[in-house]
């Protein structure tokens, strides 16, 4: 079967999520996390996009990344071949190193933007590596905690204070360490049954014709649904929000 065609971004910003073959580590020593983020900064000159965070795991990579003037697909196609074929000389080893195409999603508004920061940046807090986000050496979280000025910075500074820089800083700083139950695009989604199978539990659980109707729902008993759906049902954010239309937001604080 065809591919499905890759959603595009009206706002040129996307999420980006990309794996080791089966699984596989693609960085195995300090060096090769070394080498794709200098990787990463080659070609951000070459291709002008803006990389506003990225958390490099051992078989997987987290990108928040806006193109510039070179499409998604040829940036990625550039970082990867580039990084995969110095590993492969270095390992003594041919053929692919990431899983198929890389997954993205679109980001389009300021909330889930932010969303999308904390959670590349929470990555290796939530997987049990570390406990503060700053111990992990592989992110760029740093560039915001030493203030260090670039476009970047300072596009997601002017998001928390664009009048006083030390209280931008600080209530970043605040926001992005918050806990939270933040579901972005990931490896795998959490929910096991298909939409069909999820709207039938809504209509029973929460006893109502059609999904939609939660809307109507009172804001202490709209809640209590979301709650059981989200911890009895293991139904995702992403599966609440797309069959009730409820703001992504209201689910995720739940």
């Amino acid at each position: 079967m065809p591919r499905a065609a890759r959603k595009r971004s009206e706002s040129g910003i996307y999420h980006i999520v990309m794996r080791g073959i089966n699984r596989q580590v693609i960085f195995i020593e300090r060096e090769d996390f070394l080498r794709f983020i200098e990787t990463l900064q080659k070609y951000k000159n070459i291709c002008e996009y803006q990389l506003f965070s990225y958390c490099l795991m051992d078989n997987h990579v987290h990108l928040l990344i806006k193109e510039g003037k070179e499409p998604l697909e040829t940036v990625m196609r550039r970082i990867c071949g580039s990084y995969v074929f110095w590993y492969n000389r270095k390992y003594d080893r041919i053929g692919y190193l990431f899983q198929d195409r890389f997954k993205s999603e679109a980001v389009e508004d300021d909330t889930y933007f932010l969303t999308v920061l904390r959670y590349i940046f929470q990555n290796p807090v939530k997987a049990g590596m570390v406990k503060n986000i700053i111990e992990y050496p592989w992110t760029n979280y740093d560039d915001y905690n030493r203030k260090i000025k670039k476009s970047e910075t300072d596009f997601i500074f002017n998001f928390f204070n664009s009048h006083n820089m030390e209280e931008a800083i600080k209530d970043f700083i605040k926001y992005i360490n918050e806990s939270n139950a933040d579901e972005c695009l990931d490896l795998d989604e959490r929910s096991t049954i298909t939409d069909n199978e999820a709207q039938k539990v809504i209509n029973e659980t929460c006893k109502v014709e059609h999904p939609h109707d939660m809307q109507e729902f009172n804001t202490d008993e709209r809640n209590y649904y979301i709650k059981i759906l989200k911890r009895d049902y293991n139904l995702s954010i992403r599966q609440i929000e797309r069959l009730t239309g409820i703001n992504r937001g209201i689910i995720q604080k739940v």
